[in-house]
């Protein structure tokens, strides 16, 4: 029986003869009876979670980049304070820096699986199947060889080989930012960086989903030029050596847009965006943008957050440290260092918000860009403000901004700026009117949106405070209002020479109507431990599991010292 009824039925859910439940067309929680043969007085309940959510295709959930899945029925409250832990762990070839992909009922080897994506620092890129335990990779390639485009020889970015000598990523860069998939074609795309002798590399790759293949007419090696001085000529040229692909890949109306910032200020460095098409048989440059050519900087790096999009198809960004012209009269008028810009399709900027402050955080290194932008969704007609977003950087600032006017150079035409005591790293969460963010040394904030007049008061905190980089959290709930739980990592331990140590990543699991009241932790019990942390790490949420990437046992020293060099932690139901 299916919630009351004999046998199930179409929309709940059928039980055959022999047991075996089929979902039905109602998502959400469903009730199966059984009844005893022997005695028929004898019943007992099992509840199943059907999910009507198809995938998580992109870095924090969607293009807002609001970080919610609001179809997750398996996971409430009640449940994860009691019977959450730890299922599979997978071992990969390399750190995970990118956010875990998932994908629902993809055929791979002629079977149906829920399917988890993961890209490494070692130019990896692995599909497991989501729900196994013991783990199960369904398919693995290197995105460097030559079926993928790679020469002879090639391999991952030794973290020698770039930056200033901070090791602000060790052991080695490959793939950093998240990827991005088109359900509509099941193509993955991803973007890697390699090196050969000297020569330096970055390609796009078109993956198959099914196989891990590459599309026909794929990888394309980046390339790029744009009109400016600030190399000294008339134009300035991407430099796949220097530039580094950190924030999360975009898909918006079939163009996918990559960003790219610098290694640890390692100059000169801009920040470059690109607009990649592919036609079925060719992958092909579309559009480029560089917010800076004059008067270099101005990277795109968000803390791996990646760019938004609005319903009228505008693109949004924050830039780091740089110069700043654009309310020159006369040119060049087109560097916008520590900005939100507000770009069409064809990256073109439209619009810009840039502090009063500029100049003092460009001199004193407090990137407004140090964090992503997560669009609210829209506010009642007939509002002074009906489209809005929140973004912040290292200033402490986390500015509420209206889309519809940003206002060019002058705090004057922020919504409101809420002082959050600490450096923004990370991209909020925004569920049921309430944002969520973790900054540097701080706990894990709710603030309250007032609809009418669109101003947030702060609301509940965790008990639990995060250290550098603070936590991008994810919303798991049932529905916009209900059974909310905010997931979130700390991975302050994550074993590079910059960090305060090395030890596993901890995720934690709060209510999302009241952050005090934490419901799991994956450091209470043993068994339940992560890798060891990465930064700027975010939880994906899907199906009724959570899924963590983390640098197994590594601690930073070459993929050599360490016998699992990458793993991807699967949390979930229990007994």
């Amino acid at each position: 029986m299916v919630d009351g009824v004999p046998g199930g039925s179409s929309t709940v859910g059928q039980v055959s003869l022999t047991g075996l439940y089929t979902a039905g067309t109602v998502p959400g929680l469903h009730t199966v009876t059984a009844t005893s043969v022997a005695n028929v007085t004898q019943t007992a309940d099992a509840s199943v979670a059907v999910t009507d959510l198809a995938g998580v295709y992109t870095y924090h959930n969607d293009l807002a980049r609001d970080g919610v899945n609001i179809q997750e029925y398996a996971l409430t409250t009640a449940i994860v304070g009691g019977h959450f832990g730890k299922r599979a762990s997978c071992a990969v070839d390399g750190a995970i820096y990118a956010q875990p992909l998932w994908v629902a009922n993809l055929t791979v080897q002629g079977a149906k699986h829920n399917v988890v994506f993961v890209a490494t620092q070692h130019d990896g890129l692995f599909a497991f199947d989501a729900d196994a335990s013991p783990c199960k990779n369904l398919w693995s390639v290197s995105l460097i060889d030559a079926a993928h485009g790679g020469t002879s020889g090639e391999t991952a970015v030794s973290s020698a080989q770039i930056g200033s000598g901070f090791g602000d990523i060790q052991p080695e860069v490959g793939v950093t930012g998240t990827p991005v998939i088109d359900p509509a074609t099941s193509i993955l795309y991803v973007v890697s960086k390699s090196v050969n002798g000297t020569t330096f590399y970055q390609r796009l790759h078109a993956i198959d989903l099914a196989t891990g293949s590459e599309k026909t007419g794929s990888p394309i090696v980046i390339t790029g030029t744009y009109p400016g001085t600030g190399s000294g000529g008339t134009t300035v040229s991407f430099d796949p050596h220097l530039e580094h692909q950190r924030p999360g890949l975009a898909l918006l109306n079939g163009v996918v847009y990559i960003s790219w910032a610098s290694h640890e200020d390692s100059g000169p460095w801009y920040g470059w965006m690109m607009g990649y098409k592919y036609n079925g048989s060719a992958l092909s440059q579309q559009y480029v943008l560089n917010v800076a050519p004059n008067m270099q900087q101005g990277g795109i790096w968000m803390s791996g957050g990646a760019p938004a999009a609005d319903a009228s198809n505008n693109l949004y960004v924050i830039t780091g440290n740089g110069g700043f012209d654009a309310t020159s009269t006369s040119a060049p008028n087109n560097d916008y260092g520590d900005s939100l810009l507000q770009m069409n399709p064809s990256l073109h900027v439209l619009n810009y918000f840039t502090p009063t402050d500029q100049l003092s955080d460009a001199q004193n290194d407090k990137d407004f860009g140090s964090g992503g932008t997560a669009l609210l969704a829209d506010l009642p007609a007939g509002n002074t403000v009906t489209h809005a977003l929140i973004c912040g950087g290292k200033d402490h600032d986390l500015y509420v901004l209206n889309r519809d006017l940003l206002g060019g150079l002058g705090d004057q035409a922020a919504v409101q700026i809420i002082d959050m005591g600490s450096a923004i790293f990370a991209t909020a969460a925004y569920w049921n009117n309430n944002f969520y963010l973790g900054t540097v040394g701080a706990a894990l904030r709710a603030y309250n949106l007032n609809t009418t007049t669109v101003k947030f008061t702060l609301g509940s905190s965790s008990s639990h405070t995060y250290g550098f980089p603070g936590a991008t959290p994810s919303v798991s709930a049932s529905s916009a209002s209900s059974n909310g739980i905010v997931w979130s990592i700390d991975g302050s331990r994550y074993c590079t020479l910059e960090s305060p140590g090395c030890g596993p990543a901890v995720l934690y699991a709060h209510d999302a109507s009241n952050l005090a009241t934490e419901l799991w932790n994956s450091s209470k019990v043993a068994t339940d431990a992560a890798g060891n942390g990465v930064k700027f790490t975010v939880p994906t949420v899907a199906n009724g599991s959570v899924f963590v990437g983390t640098r197994g046992n590594n601690t930073g020293g070459a993929d050599s010292s360490s016998s699992t060099p990458g793993e991807l932690d699967i949390y979930g139901l229990i007994p």
